[in-house]
Formats: structure tokens, sequence, C-alpha cells
């Protein structure tokens, strides 16, 4: 019997490498960059935001075990992406460029956001 592959439902609004600011929850506004979107479960890990502390057991390379802060997951609802001209939070659409191809705009002052893996 084959696996059944489901694609997300919707396309996202933010990509990893993005600066983002924390809209809502406890840590609303931490500034940070996407280190990883999580397709699955529509949420992203931000550096440096939403820190959660986890127990490592003893191992041998670590015989006193230890207590490890790590970035915990937010939902991408409460994410809003930096404008890089102006370096406000924006809502985002997507428009055609010079090329014919669809990029992410900013609603603010109608810029194009670049694409962060190209950066």
């Amino acid at each position: 019997m084959e696996k059944k592959i489901t694609l997300p439902k919707h396309k996202f609004h933010i990509k990893k490498g993005d600066t983002v600011v924390v809209i809502g929850g406890n840590s609303k506004g931490q500034r940070g960059v996407v280190k990883e979107v999580i397709v699955e479960k529509d949420r992203a890990r931000v550096e440096g935001v939403a820190m959660i502390t986890k127990h490592m057991k003893p191992t041998a390379s670590n015989p006193q075990g230890s207590l490890e802060k790590t970035e915990g997951s937010i939902h991408i609802s409460n994410l809003k992406v930096i404008d890089p001209a102006t370096g406000e939070p924006t809502r985002t659409g997507r428009k055609l460029n010079e090329k014919g191809k669809l990029q992410r705009y900013s609603k603010k002052t109608g810029n194009f956001i670049p694409d962060p893996s190209l950066r």
C-alpha cells in the first residue's frame, strides 16, 4: 500500500531567512530571523524567540546531563514580515515582477520583498 503524500493547504507569507516580528503570544514584539518553517503544523521557528528549556539525560559524553535552551515554534499567523525598505512590519501579497514571475511585495509600500534564499 502506497503512502499518501499530503500537500500544504496554502502558501505561506513567510519563508526561511525572513526577518519577522511576533504580533501575538508571550513573545509579542520580539524580532528575529526565521530558522525553519514547519509546513505540516503551520508553524515556524524564529531565532531567539519563544525560548524553551529541554532537560538532557546524562550520557557517556555528558555524565552530568544538562539544561538546553532552544527555540520553540510559533504559529505562522502570529508573525509578520519586516519590510526591508522601512523596517516596519507589513502584510504581504503576490504580484508579477518585470520578468513575469510571481513575487512577494509589501502592501504598505508596494515594494517587492527580495527572496531570502537569493541573498
